[in-house]
């Protein structure tokens, strides 16, 4: 019973979830009345969901609306729509908008949407005084407070009769700005105002002006006065007196200054304070001798804090006397002439005059009077002046330069490295050097005859370089130098150079080439193709070290070194090295020495190996006699005797003939033979002869006499 009621309960279950589907199809996010909204205007925000269900059962939704990803708005419903109302939209209301429903455990949400709350709320601006001095400054304070930042704000600054200055602020933070206006010179009744300004999608949005905030201003002095006495035109010599002066309300840390151009002339500074309602009037006095110098025009200054006021005047002064003029007699002269140096002044003769020379360290006095006449050397080059003093009015002249000369002496011409030499290949830089004359001296330099340099120096020497070298070139230099002296052109001695050729291809070679015989003379030579003479020749030998065998300088192009006797200590490889005065060493490429026996020490060598035989074969000779002895008893020793003696005979007599040997090995077979015709024939009878021991000298036996012997 229990086990059927499960079963019912569950496919009660199971049509009760199967009656329960439901899926989302879209959920989608609406602005009422638009995506672009005025400001100040009602807005609405509709999120929507279609959902479809397997049948017609009821379904909570959980409705959620997002602002540039912020949570904005929220509800539950069994509707499938709901509704986020915003009475009077602003700007701040303006971004991107999304909207997410919840439902049976599942979630969907919509594309998000972008709106537009258009116009910005009118700005709010206060001023922090509303009168102030000059020199002082505005505080001004924009606010647009139902705005969001980041927000620009453009202050104007607005005065009758000229255009509104204007500052602008970023703020990224907050929705007011504070900045400062400084009031000038001139500002009586100033207007200020503010507007705000934001970027939406890339667009700039304004808003409209703020209110006009009223600011008066006060002076804190009045503008300076500025007079000359006797009169702003004078005459140069005259005393002149400049008084500036002004009227203050306020006195606190008031400054007079009076300057020409960018020069001050005097200052004072007031630092004592009064009320506002005591008026007193301050004054700055300045006097001086009247100088042309003087002429232009000065300004009075008055400035208290920020405040600045001036005044300008134009002061002219007549010239008493013009500059007097400096004449010379020549401006270029020889050493130990006349010079003679007048000064005067035009349609004016009562001045106190005199003659000064200049000098870095202050100008040198040289005489009181108008002319001056001297005989020069070249210490008394440079520049002189003379000066004109009239009712103590001192006017300078303008500086004449004079130039005294000191002839040159001979030039020399010499090669900067030293030697009168040059490596071809390489330049030639010659110098030509004149100990003596007063610069600038032209210096020419020439090569044969032709012009190949010219310069004008402020120096005793000049260079040239030389890059045009030939194996063969004779040709010598020379060079001129003159300057403005009245003696004219000196000329040096000719410079004859010589031309270095460089080592060019060494080799060496030896007589006998490759094999030499052991204690014979070999003969090396070492040569070059192409280079000046002397030729250093140097000859190594590679060991494990280079070891130097010869060296000697020669005015030739080759050099032979003869060595006496070579041994077997003289093995290896040679090479040669060539070196000139162009200090570049040639190395030749290296050839191998081998050393041979002499034939007098072959032949020993080979006697010595057939006396070596010889021994050899006697000794076997002999050691194979004794066998034979021993086998064939006393009566073959008998016979051998006999025939022994015979043979020795027979050898003796032949060795006198022609001096032939016979072999150990022939010398048996012949006995042998013998030995056994004579027992044969004589029986017994040899064997009680008495045996006879004979030396036998045993030799190499010809084998042209050995084939006689045989036929």
């Amino acid at each position: 019973m229990y086990l059927a009621l499960l079963v019912f309960f569950l496919q009660c279950s199971e049509l009760y979830t199967q009656e329960r589907v439901f899926t989302f199809n879209t959920v989608e996010i609406k602005v009422q009345p638009s995506v672009k909204v005025k400001n100040g205007a009602p807005m609405s925000i509709v999120c929507r969901a279609d959902i479809s269900k397997s049948t017609n059962f009821q379904l909570k939704h959980n409705f959620t609306i997002f602002k540039d990803g912020k949570l904005v708005f929220m509800t539950v419903s069994n509707k499938g729509d709901a509704q986020y109302e915003i009475p009077m939209a602003r700007s701040s209301d303006t971004g991107e908008y999304e909207c997410t429903v919840e439902a049976g455990g599942k979630t969907k949400s919509s594309n998000s949407l972008h709106v537009w709350v258009t116009g910005m709320t009118k700005p709010i601006l206060t001023a922090e005084k509303k009168e102030v001095l000059e020199g002082e400054v505005v505080k001004l304070r924009c606010e647009l407070p139902e705005e969001v930042p980041p927000l620009y704000f453009l202050f104007r600054k607005i005065k009758m009769n000229s255009t509104p200055k204007e500052k602008l602020v970023f703020e990224p933070y907050r929705n007011f700005s504070v900045v400062e206006f400084s009031v000038e010179e001139g500002d009586n009744i100033l207007q200020f105002d503010c507007f705000g300004r934001r970027n939406v999608k890339l667009e700039f949005e304004s808003s409209e002006y703020s209110n006009k905030t009223l600011v008066t201003v006060r002076e804190p002095f009045i503008k300076p006065t500025l007079n000359a006495k006797p009169s702003s035109n004078i005459t140069e010599g005259d005393r002149i007196q400049f008084e500036c002066s002004t009227v203050v309300a306020r006195m606190h840390d008031i400054e007079i200054i009076l300057q020409k151009n960018r020069t001050i002339l005097n200052s004072i500074v007031y630092k004592y304070v009064h009320e506002y309602s005591v008026r007193d009037e301050k004054l700055l006095k300045y006097s001086a001798v009247a100088t042309l110098e003087d002429s232009g025009e000065y300004l009075c200054k008055v400035e208290q804090g920020r405040a600045s006021k001036t005044t300008k005047l134009n002061v002219v002064v007549s010239e008493l006397f013009p500059k007097p003029i400096l004449a010379a007699s020549m401006s270029k002269l020889d050493e130990n002439k006349e010079l003679t140096l007048s000064c005067s002044i035009s349609g004016f003769r009562k001045a106190n005059f005199s003659i000064l020379r200049k000098n870095s360290n202050g100008d040198i006095w040289l005489k009181n009077s108008r002319n001056l006449t001297m005989r020069v050397n070249v210490n008394d080059t440079g520049s002189y002046i003379c000066k004109a003093e009239v009712k103590g009015i001192v006017k300078e002249s303008r500086p004449v330069r004079i130039n005294v000369y000191a002839p040159v002496s001979k030039p020399t011409l010499s090669v900067v490295s030293g030697l009168p030499e040059v490596v071809l290949g390489k330049p030639l830089r010659l110098i030509c050097r004149s100990v003596m004359g007063t610069p600038p001296i032209t210096f020419t330099f020439y090569k044969g005859n032709n012009e190949v340099k010219k310069v004008v120096i402020n120096d005793t020497y000049a260079t040239f370089l030389d890059e045009n070298i030939r194996p063969n070139d004779k040709r010598g230099y020379k060079c001129d130098a003159r300057n403005n002296h009245s003696s004219g052109m000196k000329t040096s001695n000719i410079l004859n150079v010589t031309v270095i050729v460089p080592i060019r291809n060494a080799s060496l070679g030896s007589i006998p080439y490759g094999e030499v015989e052991d204690g014979s003379e070999t003969a090396f030579l070492c040569s070059v193709k192409e280079g000046s003479w002397p030729i250093h020749f140097r000859i190594f030998r590679k060991t494990d070290r280079d070891v130097l065998l010869f060296e000697k300088s020669e005015n030739a192009d080759r050099v032979v070194w003869r060595k006496e006797a070579m041994s077997r200590e003289d093995m290896g490889t040679y090479y040669c090295m060539a070196s000139n005065r162009a200090n570049v060493d040639v190395k030749s490429h290296p050839i191998t020495i081998s050393v041979i026996l002499a034939a007098w020490q072959k032949g020993i060598i080979a006697a010595f190996v057939l006396i070596s035989i010889a021994g050899a074969a006697a000794l076997a000779l002999w050691w194979f006699l004794c066998k034979k002895k021993k086998a064939k008893g006393p009566s073959m020793e008998m016979s051998g005797s006999a025939l022994a003696t015979n043979l020795t005979s027979e050898k003796l007599t032949r060795q006198h003939n022609d001096g032939d040997y016979y072999t150990g090995s022939s010398y048996i077979e012949d006995s042998e033979n013998h030995m056994k015709s004579t027992d044969e024939s004589n029986g017994p009878d040899l064997e009680s002869a008495e045996v006879e021991y004979t030396e036998v000298e045993v030799s190499t036996l010809d084998p042209h006499r050995e084939n006689t012997r045989a036929s």
